[in-house]
């Protein structure tokens, strides 16, 4: 049952889409693809094609919760009314703990591809990462609404350069690219689905937004259904062309994308792609700043959480606690990177981790939740055990 609160229902069944594909189609979509065919060879395709098809029980498991239950605490609810306060509590922690890292280790990936792309230094990239963070939280205090809209037309935006590489990438394309195809092993595909499962993490993000939705059974069932296709086809397209251009063997792996859309366009291409880092970047930053700052607003009102980290915008209806504390956390992560206190790889394997958690905690939920509904179940379980199979790859 959702609690009566100051939050405005007005994210619809677009904004919803795009924030489902904000969420999930991060920077992973520019390096994924290369580095999987360099560990799989062609035969990374079977990879791709088991999670495009995985991609779907997964993402239905968090929207028929966020239908049935909506509400701003996401899954920190949906474990509360599984399993009680406490555990529920704990995940929601698990959650917000997570994006104040996860949230500039974004910034900074999808700032390090455009720097990369026009030759800037690591002080433009810092620079370019802050701008970012700003742009997401800003667009949350304002309200969903306005964040929603923006969602659409960066996601949009991001499609479209997908679409284009691939169309570029098909005069290069050659049946001779894929042979042998499976030059490592069955062994390799298994290791390449391991680090394609990242792509496809970000199903649980948007249930925080429930509360806010609309229309909750439309949004979330139907909503989270057309971008989990939309971002499986993206995916597989992405995969197909870096196979069958061989762009990942032309480049760095983690480049394969710049070197397609390079050929025809030569050095715009890669302003182009540095450009798509930065949206694609940018949106989940959207989607998950908006995300925390409503699991920060039900920890307060449960009692979990500071009663400042409650605080409700009287102008916009937004959670101003809750945006506020990830400002305090987005700086400070900036200034330990800045400083070099911190690197990039030690930051990210924290949120890795606790986001996995999440995910799992939450598929646990599912399965006692859903229990009168069969496919409810049942999606609910082949979600819960692929994240607890890639749970011990976390590190």
């Amino acid at each position: 049952m959702s609690e009566s609160s100051g939050l405005q229902k007005n994210i619809g069944m677009p904004q919803a889409v795009a924030l489902y594909i904000g969420a999930v189609l991060g920077s992973g979509v520019l390096i994924v693809p290369g580095l999987a065919a360099e560990m799989a060879g062609p035969a990374s395709l079977l990879a791709w094609g088991f999670m495009t098809l995985l991609i779907l029980p997964m993402a239905l498991s968090m929207g028929l919760l966020s239908a049935r239950f909506p509400n701003a605490g996401g899954v920190s609810h949906f474990v509360t009314l599984a399993f009680g306060p406490k555990a529920g509590a704990l995940v929601g922690w698990f959650f917000l703990l997570s994006v104040p890292i996860g949230g500039p280790v974004a910034a900074l990936t999808g700032a390090g591809y455009m720097s990369a792309a026009v030759g800037w230094g690591e002080s433009a990239r810092i620079t370019m990462a802050a701008i970012m963070l700003a742009v997401g939280l800003l667009t949350n205090l304002v309200g969903m609404q306005l964040a929603g809209k923006i969602q659409i037309a960066v996601v949009l935006a991001i499609v479209a350069v997908l679409i284009f590489s691939f169309a570029t990438a098909l005069p290069l394309m050659e049946v001779r690219h894929f042979t042998p195809f499976m030059p490592h092993g069955w062994m390799s595909i298994g290791q390449s689905a391991a680090i394609l499962f990242w792509c496809f993490i970000g199903w649980e993000a948007v249930s925080h937004l429930s509360e806010e939705f609309k229309d909750p059974q439309r949004a979330a069932v139907t909503g989270v259904t057309i971008a989990a296709i939309i971002v499986g086809v993206l995916y597989f397209l992405s995969a197909l062309a870096t196979v069958g251009t061989q762009s990942y063997l032309q480049s760095s792996s983690g480049a394969s994308l710049v070197w397609i859309i390079s050929q025809p366009l030569g050095v715009w291409g890669g302003f182009i792609a540095g450009v798509t880092g930065l949206f694609i970047c940018t949106a989940t930053i959207i989607a998950y700043a908006g995300a925390a700052s409503r699991v920060a607003y039900a920890l307060s009102r449960q009692g979990y959480a500071p009663a400042w980290m409650g605080t409700i915008s009287t102008r916009f209806k937004t959670p101003v606690g809750g945006i506020g504390f990830l400002v305090i956390c987005f700086s400070a992560v900036l200034f330990l990177y800045g400083s070099r206190l911190m690197s990039l790889t030690t930051l990210i394997q924290f949120p890795n981790a606790t986001f996995i958690l999440t995910y799992i905690a939450g598929c646990a939920a599912g399965i006692r939740l859903l229990k009168d509904s069969r496919l409810g179940v049942t999606i609910s379980w082949i979600s819960f055990v692929a994240t607890l199979a890639v749970f011990p790859f976390t590190g």
